[in-house]
């Protein structure tokens, strides 16, 4: 009978093109050693749970604002008839999120009104409107919901998308701000692995951050000045010396306020010029693309795969390139981001490289490039 349950979700779901979830369960939290949401309906019983999970880094991770060796995290599982999803929220400091408010909101959230297995559309509309902003906390939701779908679908959300998992780029390594002997070291420690490294700029040793890579590596960099730079032409200035050094796009150069500015970087840029903390969601497409050639989008900004692929669907019709990025996250949430890649411009995925403790596998790099695997939904497994 649960078979037969199975294959009939299965082929609604390929009917609609795996819009949405079964959810005809109500949600109630219940504290236990981890957080826990149960309520039962038509027979099956739908379960969420949630906890704390600090990611620790493997080295110091400083940006133009600041530095740290953790970064909170929350980790769901969403259970349907025997099924799991499963998915994450990282809460680097900027994202003004933590532990205690994305738990709250999971609090908040009641699925009880939704009995369409695939609805993705509404429902995550419900969620987004539970509580405003917490971006990090609907992308937990989003991320294990569409975890769930494919595996009721039995495929993974490339080819859902109808991507080709061959045309994944390859993936950027961060080194973050650091003297240059740990620059080196850094660069030197992944040396043959990537195609691409990625370096934070926006300090007051950036020429010596270039020079310390070049000294140890020629390989094609991407740089992220992280709103570092508040002169519009010592940016300019600074993006045509970076071109010589082999930099091929860089990342938000100025506050995300002064659009003015960095459109008139742009518009003079020998470099594609991508934002980053101007765009966050949807409605900020179009505002940015005056100002900026791409935009990067994470997950953890915009709430989720949902909404990034809208995203990434109008920045192409404003003829803008493409970056998926990420937090420091696990494995879980990169491989959830992983999904959207194929035919992207740039991809900085390697948040999961970053730390010590990954509670899951699932996309790797290999020879530098981005290798989804079959897995259904996400693509991922727990250690």
């Amino acid at each position: 009978m649960k078979q037969n349950r199975r294959q009939f979700l299965k082929t609604a779901a390929l009917t609609t093109i795996g819009s949405g979830l079964m959810l005809d369960n109500v949600l109630a939290v219940e504290r236990i050693p981890s957080f826990s949401v149960n309520r039962t309906g038509l027979g099956n019983t739908l379960k969420l749970r949630f906890r704390p999970y600090e990611l620790q880094l493997k080295h110091v991770f400083t940006v133009a604002t600041n530095s740290r060796t953790t970064t909170p995290g929350v980790q769901v599982e969403i259970e349907y008839d025997g099924i799991i999803g499963y998915g994450e929220a990282s809460m680097p400091p900027y994202l003004g999120e933590n532990v205690k408010s994305v738990t709250s909101f999971l609090q908040k959230v009641k699925l009880d009104r939704f009995n369409d297995p695939f609805q993705l559309e509404d429902i995550l509309k419900y969620v987004d409107e539970v509580m405003p902003e917490n971006t990090a906390a609907k992308a937990l939701v989003d991320i294990a919901l569409h975890d769930l779908v494919g595996k009721l679908l039995n495929a993974p959300w490339y080819k859902i998308w109808g991507l080709d998992k061959e045309n994944t780029p390859s993936t950027t390594y961060t080194i973050g701000i650091d003297t240059a002997e740990m620059v080196r070291k850094k660069t030197f420690e992944v040396a043959g692995e990537f195609n691409i490294l990625k370096v934070k700029l926006g300090g007051d040793n950036d020429t010596e951050m270039i020079k310390s890579i070049r000294a140890v590596s020629d390989l094609p960099i991407a740089v992220d000045a992280n709103q570092g730079w508040t002169d519009k032409q010592y940016a300019l200035d600074m993006i045509h010396w970076l071109k010589e050094q082999g930099v091929v796009m860089v990342e938000q150069p100025m506050p995300k306020k002064q659009l003015d500015d960095i459109a008139w970087i742009t518009q003079q840029s020998p470099l594609p010029i991508f934002a980053d903390e101007s765009i966050q969601r949807l409605k900020d497409v179009i505002a940015v693309s005056q100002a900026f050639s791409g935009i990067n989008i994470k997950l953890m900004k915009c709430t989720g795969m949902r909404e990034a692929w809208k995203m990434i669907t109008l920045a192409r019709a404003l003829n803008m390139k493409v970056m998926i990025g990420c937090m420091v996250e696990s494995s879980c949430a990169v491989s959830a981001a992983a999904q959207l890649s194929p035919g992207l411009d740039f991809a900085d995925l390697d948040g999961n490289l970053l730390i010590s403790n990954d509670l899951f596998k699932g996309m790797k790099v290999i020879n530098g490039k981005i290798t989804l695997n079959d897995l259904p939904g996400i693509g991922v497994t727990k250690k």
